[in-house]
């Protein structure tokens, strides 16, 4: 890696913030000082999600069309999806992480708040894998909060895509992030993404 980046003639990632974490040694893993060597030639370039797959009036996937114009049947999938998970119907605000389990993602700082949450008046939804500790975290809360939480332990692209068209908020507290793509396409479906201030997130989610 090294190597490559002493003899590259352009080196880029997936955004300018990231780009300039990586020069210092929290985020460099010890490549701080060639990264730094090369800035002038080191970018970031955002990554970009599809725009026609992802569009809420023409997704296949999700219960019912809808868009930024007529948000009525967004109503419709939240409450097709509280059907689907067997989660109460309400209008409640619905909480979602559609994510790899892991440190990075800051499910460590989900922990810390995730009782107080089930106090409140929101349900929450989980999609995803990764390591046990975090699975077995939601399992456990789950089976606690029947009425407030839905941890679905596995990775299917359909429910993901009925997830961000019913979801409110979209939870991605991540530690680190270059870029991340779950907080873009929560965006589309009309899903506010509440993600912490790094990497591209803070490129792409603004206040």
């Amino acid at each position: 890696m090294k190597g490559g980046i002493v003899y590259a003639d352009k080196i880029s990632t997936v955004s300018k913030t990231y780009a300039n974490e990586i020069q210092t040694p929290r985020y460099s893993y010890g490549m701080d000082g060639v990264l730094k060597s090369r800035a002038a030639d080191l970018s970031g370039i955002i990554n970009g999600i599809d725009y026609s797959g992802n569009n809420p009036l023409s997704d296949s996937r999700i219960y019912a069309p809808y868009s930024a114009d007529n948000l009525e049947n967004k109503r419709v999938n939240k409450r097709k999806l509280q059907e689907e998970l067997g989660l109460p119907q309400g209008d409640m605000s619905i909480i979602v992480i559609i994510s790899r389990m892991s440190d990075q993602k800051g499910f460590d700082l989900i922990s810390f708040a995730l009782e107080e949450l089930m106090h409140r008046d929101i349900q929450m939804v989980v999609l995803g894998t990764g390591e046990g500790r975090y699975e077995n975290m939601f399992t456990h809360c789950a089976g606690r909060f029947r009425d407030k939480l839905s941890a679905n332990i596995i990775i299917d692209t359909t429910l993901a895509q009925r997830i961000y068209a019913a979801s409110d908020i979209f939870l991605m507290p991540s530690l680190f992030e270059p870029c991340g793509l779950g907080q873009m396409i929560a965006m589309r479906y009309g899903s506010v993404p509440v993600v912490r201030r790094t990497g591209g997130l803070n490129d792409t989610v603004h206040d």
